[in-house]
């Protein structure tokens, strides 16, 4: 604990402090106050808490405290980053099935996973714009958060939808699951 320094007296007018009272002596003077009680257990150690008053029948709720109002807000929006990201995981590779299809081979694959990216990145600034009230330690759930979801679930609407369009070409060397 920082202590403090003691102020010199500086008069307003000049002059030396007023001189201080002698305490009084003798039996008219005051007994001085009792020592408070000590606590029980070690010297220093700190005194069990107290439970709090309760409150009687009929008084109004508590407020919740701040803590839990942005435990509840963090978890809500949270929530919507996830939903939102395997939403986009799903539009985008029905998209990239279609987008994708004039080029031919591993470019196609590699720019179907460029995509997946540059529209992963995007929801980061989204997230970004949501204000999530996260700490410093937990700043990384901006990107973490579905990020194996949302990639898993891209490949697999993107190679079903890919099935499913081009299974009925002649040169697919595939068989229709459609009759």
């Amino acid at each position: 604990m920082a202590r403090r320094k003691k102020r010199k007296y500086t008069p307003g007018t000049g002059g030396a402090p007023p001189p201080k009272a002698p305490p009084p002596t003798g039996p008219d003077a005051p007994t001085p106050p009792p020592d408070p009680p000590k606590p029980a257990g070690r010297p220093g150690s700190v005194p069990p808490p107290t439970e709090p008053p309760t409150e009687p029948p009929g008084a109004p709720e508590p407020i919740p405290p701040e803590a839990e109002i942005n435990a509840d807000d963090r978890s809500h929006k949270l929530n919507r980053l996830y939903w939102l990201r395997i939403i986009l995981a799903v539009a985008a590779g029905i998209s990239a099935t279609f987008i994708f299809e004039p080029f031919e081979g591993e470019t196609r694959r590699w720019a179907s996973i460029g995509y997946m990216i540059v529209l992963f990145a995007g929801t980061v600034f989204v997230a970004k714009t949501m204000r999530i009230p996260l700490s410093r330690s937990d700043r990384k759930k901006i990107v973490t958060q579905a990020l194996p979801s949302y990639v898993l679930m891209y490949l697999f609407v993107w190679v079903m939808s890919y099935t499913i369009v081009n299974a009925s070409a002649p040169d697919a060397g595939i068989m229709s699951p459609l009759p």
